[in-house]
């Protein structure tokens, strides 16, 4: 049976989607089924993996409204076995209307996926920048939450209003979500900002830091006009490097507790 994380922060532009697809691809290369969940409107992780949201058939749209089951519109990542994706696309903006008339709206991603997760090792859903329903879908739908960190002031307040959203969560949907950790990204060691504000999240929160910082590169932005991630697009670079390590830190973390077998 999956484990199913959440990868969310409120604040946008802080590599949550890379965050995803990395870790995805990394896990696939250790061999685990991955199945990838692209939760906000914008499509940038289905984009980012060579689709073009704008002539897909069928979406997470589809399965949220009732049109389609989860396996209907999955799609399969060329070129890496083992990784697949839930694809989105703008429609996703007038699904968060729907769900907000429903009864029970903060289950329906968790009701959506429980068909398939027998057929995979790790759900990674990818949250929109935002705290509305389709966060609270993904919050609700997930086992642990992890926080992608920007080291500056500004994600640092972003991970605080999280935090209390995962409180709610907890107090009325999701009693068992934990908070496995952060990823520090676009780190830039040579600041001392950068190290304050890691620093300062650590011992604020109580929140333990996963694998490496990932430092800052132009890859990163060069990979997804390729439809790849910096694992195919410069597989020896230190960003991909530091996301291999991200990802086996969350597979010992996660077989630890038994989610994955030995």
């Amino acid at each position: 049976m999956a484990k199913v994380v959440a990868v969310a922060n409120q604040k946008g532009g802080v590599a949550k989607t890379t965050t995803v697809q990395c870790l995805g691809a990394a896990l696939a290369e250790r061999g685990r089924r991955v199945l990838m969940v692209d939760l906000d409107p914008q499509a940038c992780l289905t984009y980012s993996f060579g689709f073009d949201p704008d002539t897909l058939d069928g979406s997470l749209h589809d399965v949220l409204v009732r049109r389609a089951k989860v396996a209907d519109v999955t799609r399969a990542v060329v070129g890496i076995e083992g990784l697949s994706v839930v694809p989105a696309t703008i429609d996703l903006a007038g699904a968060e209307v729907f769900l907000l008339t429903k009864t029970g709206r903060e289950h329906v991603l968790a009701r959506a996926l429980q068909p398939v997760v027998g057929d995979y090792d790790m759900v990674l859903i990818d949250c929109p920048p935002s705290l509305g329903v389709l966060t609270i879908n993904g919050l609700t739908a997930a086992e642990g939450v992890l926080i992608p960190l920007q080291c500056e002031a500004l994600s640092h307040r972003g991970v605080g209003q999280l935090l209390e959203t995962i409180d709610d969560v907890r107090a009325f949907a999701n009693a068992e979500l934990a908070v496995l950790g952060v990823v520090a990204t676009m780190y830039d060691g040579r600041t001392r900002h950068s190290r304050h504000v890691l620093e300062e999240v650590e011992s604020r929160y109580a929140l333990s830091l996963i694998g490496p910082p990932v430092p800052k590169s132009v890859r990163f932005a060069e990979a997804p006009e390729l439809g790849q991630s910096i694992l195919q697009h410069a597989p020896e670079s230190p960003g991909a490097e530091a996301y291999r390590v991200v990802a086996t830190q969350l597979d010992e973390l996660l077989s630890g507790v038994g989610m994955f077998p030995k």
